[in-house]
């Protein structure tokens, strides 16, 4: 029995002393070099069993172990900088059992009724501010929570955090230190990682990474290229305060007043927290907040519920790496492990040809997951997968899902690494770059590539086209490579305003991934196929009197079979109706839709509105084009070159033909754009933060649509400022300024009615 105890004891030592190597490589690469060896869940599983093991083995327990420290080590390429207070960790629970046990153990050490304050737990890099005297004089980040790595030169270019208080009222501090989380906005993040990708560099496996590795960049030894794109990042960048470190005596009572004192200091606060009653009232909000997880304005991995009594902070203490009043709810894991089946390639609208991962199905936030973007094959080269490997797979809520690296440990023998094709799977052209020094390859049929052209047509109905809701993916696919026929009703896009029930309604079509163009498949392992402009029915022939005959005077009369016919769809109509309104959109949406490379909808919307039809565009100049704001040389250049192209022109010449109209009724003529008319006209509005029903770039442009103004920054010549959740600096600014502020819904009155639609807000404000 004692041999055995023996041998027990020193395969657990031989466990702990491997879990701490492995959790200590894993923080490094973590905190230090912004990599990610493992996933989350793994980390914390690996954490949980070391805690385990010296709970049951007290003699294997030491000061130094994962489970006693906090964070990772301070990098050598930053001063050090001692923070005045301990930043101190989070425990984690990672179930509602768990939570609700934690809480209730609280509650009773508290003496009970407590009062919890819970917010999200973002998915960021903790930082440290210390104003003197309303001055920030000191950033610095975590580090191992008692000596931190001094940023602060690198903070002074997020525009989020002030750079001196506001009183509000009420007199700062001589010294405070104010704790939060800097962290990459998702839409911000998006951003920057199309950025990295169309500059050659690796994207970022997560938005915490992509923080961190921002914010601690070293400016030395830059080119002035290099460190107008580190400024450039660093400005992207948000932060939300969520505590206090050194201050000696809070004038408030409760953690949520000094969030309400830290916002009227102009410190940028979470508008996600609340205050609960009881326990019942915390795990509401867990799963509430859960529930919403894909909605926050910045990626959250868990909920922090904390004691919001500041006096109780005192009375329960803290651990050598965690306080007691406080608790981390971990949601379940978006990261998962799964098998690299084969990597192929896709064709997008632009001719770009992409890798793609096809994995073992897997299920990751909440939903199943069988194939991967990898953008080229620079990126799956700098992610080192091989075909075979088992890989991280990360999805976080609607972000497209993403393969973050192999694991190496479990690499098989054969695998093999991805080699790019010659030609293009579509139409089997040559790919090459199209340009010296491009990366990407492209296929460069792009007239009659079907890859191509489908995902032309597919842009034509989208929201920033036509806004065709009968032209999806489903339909772009059925005109342009139907099952049904080896004559498609599309060729290119120039046919579609051509379009008749005759040619739509025999269409049979695989429907297809949008990303990757692989069939979707059935749960028996068939492809997916619809028919969307027929429905089927049973007939006899027309004047045989069957539909009256009995089954036994049909069999007599020969008609022992129903004949199969078809009649057109709802949809087939939907689609021919919708496109006839479409020859009548604004000039804008038609310059998006005749799919010119870089003509966005803001690009597209300068254009139409400085020259008022595209005749007028035809006849400008390169230097014409490119003087007009929000276009440039680039945009311009492209627009001439997109008009040289025969093909090009066949399109033009053919819409026009079916009566699609490539001007602005009224317009005065290039240049003269005074005279256009909309609710905003001559406003100057700024939308900030996350605005219910609008996307970043979307809010900007519905203000452009209804003839204002979007600018970037609040000045005194801004009429209004549409401000939702997580608007942050500027928001304060507009209230400093006098400026109305307006939530999603007063923004869309405004958009609707101008500043009459929402004079009554402004009254009750005042």
């Amino acid at each position: 029995m004692a041999n055995q105890s023996d041998s027990e004891f020193e395969a657990a030592r031989a466990e702990v002393d491997e879990l701490r190597e492995n959790i200590a490589r894993w923080a490094d690469a973590y905190y230090l070099q912004d990599a990610q060896e493992v996933t989350d869940a793994e980390y914390d599983a690996a954490m949980e069993r070391l805690r385990a093991l010296e709970s049951e083995f007290p003699e294997l327990e030491s000061q130094d172990s994962p489970t006693h420290t906090v964070g990772g080590r301070a990098s050598t390429l930053f001063a050090p900088v001692v923070h005045r207070e301990r930043m101190l960790s989070l425990d984690n629970v990672f179930s509602a059992e768990e939570l609700e046990a934690w809480l209730e153990r609280a509650d009773e050490a508290a003496g009970g009724n407590v009062r919890w304050l819970t917010e999200l737990k973002i998915d960021g890099l903790a930082i440290s501010l210390t104003y003197e005297r309303g001055r920030l004089t000191r950033a610095a980040t975590r580090g191992d929570g008692r000596t931190g790595e001094d940023v602060t030169e690198n903070i002074a270019y997020i525009g989020a955090i002030p750079q001196r208080l506001e009183r509000d009222g009420h007199d700062f501090p001589e010294v405070v230190e104010v704790r939060g989380e800097v962290f990459f906005a998702v839409e911000d993040f998006r951003r920057l990682n199309a950025l990295q990708v169309d500059s050659g560099e690796a994207a970022f496996a997560n938005p915490r990474n992509a923080a961190s590795g921002s914010l601690r960049q070293k400016a030395e030894g830059k080119t002035p290229e290099k460190l107008a794109l580190m400024r450039d990042r660093l400005s992207r960048l948000s932060m939300y305060v969520h505590g206090i470190g050194a201050w000696q005596t809070p004038p408030v009572e409760n953690q949520s007043e000094i969030y309400e004192l830290l916002a009227g200091w102009g410190l940028p606060t979470s508008p996600h927290s609340k205050v609960c009653a009881s326990v019942a009232e915390v795990l509401e909000f867990v799963v509430e907040t859960g529930e919403r997880r894909a909605e926050f304005e910045h990626e959250l991995d868990g909920v922090v519920a904390k004691v919001d009594n500041l006096d109780l902070h005192e009375e329960l203490g803290a651990t050598s790496r965690a306080p007691r009043w406080a608790i981390a709810y971990k949601y379940p894991p978006e990261q998962v492990h799964t098998e690299l089946l084969d990597i192929r390639v896709g064709v997008g609208r632009t001719g770009r040809v992409t890798p793609y991962a096809v994995m073992r199905p897997v299920k990751v936030a909440g939903s199943t997951v069988s194939f991967a973007t990898l953008h080229n094959q620079e990126i799956v080269r700098a992610k080192g997968v091989l075909i075979g490997d088992t890989v991280v797979l990360r999805k976080a809520g609607d972000v497209i899902p993403e393969v973050l690296g192999p694991v190496l440990e479990l690499r098989p023998e054969d695998a093999r690494a991805f080699e790019m094709p010659a030609e293009c799977p579509e139409c089997g052209a040559a790919l090459r770059p199209m340009k010296e020094g491009d990366i990407d390859l492209r296929c460069p049929n792009a007239e009659s590539c079907p890859a191509q052209v489908r995902g032309r047509v597919e842009h034509i109905g989208s929201r920033q086209g036509l806004d065709i809701e009968a032209l999806g993916e489903v339909t772009a696919a059925a005109l342009t490579q139907p099952d049904s026929t080896d004559d498609p009703p599309l060729r290119t896009e120039a046919g579609l305003f051509d379009l008749d029930i005759d040619r739509l309604v025999p269409i049979l079509v695989t429907v297809r991934d949008a990303e990757t163009g692989e069939p979707r498949m059935n749960e028996d392992g068939s492809p997916v196929r619809r028919t969307p402009f027929r429905v089927a029915e049973k007939t006899y022939p027309p004047g045989s009197g069957a539909e009256e005959m009995t089954l036994a005077e049909r069999r007599a009369a020969g008609l022992r079979k129903d004949y199969l016919a078809y009649r057109p769809s709802k949809q087939a109509q939907k689609l021919l109706d919708e496109l006839e309104k479409a020859k009548t959109k604004e000039l804008w949406r038609l310059l998006v839709s005749l799919n010119i490379r870089h003509v966005g909808p803001v690009a597209a919307r300068a254009l139409a509105d400085w020259f008022g039809s595209l005749d007028a565009i035809r006849a400008a100049s390169v230097e014409e084009l490119s003087a007009v704001e929000g276009v440039g040389p680039i945009i311009a250049e492209s627009v001439v070159e997109w008009l040289k192209v025969d093909w090009h022109l066949e399109i033009v010449d053919r819409w026009t033909a079916a009566g699609v109209r490539f001007s602005t009724p009224g317009h005065p003529g290039p240049g003269k754009t005074d005279d256009i008319e909309g609710p905003l006209s001559g406003l100057t509005v700024v939308a900030t933060g996350t605005l219910e029903g609008f996307t970043r770039e979307g809010a900007k442009e519905a203000i452009i649509a209804a003839g204002g103004k979007a600018a970037g920054s609040v000045s005194k010549k801004t009429d209004f400022v549409a401000a939702g959740p997580g608007a942050g600096s500027k928001l304060s600014k507009a209230e400093d300024l006098g400026i109305p502020v307006l939530d999603a819904d007063g923004f869309r009155l405004l958009l609707e009615g101008g500043p009459e639609a929402v004079a009554h807000l402004a009254g009750e404000e005042d």
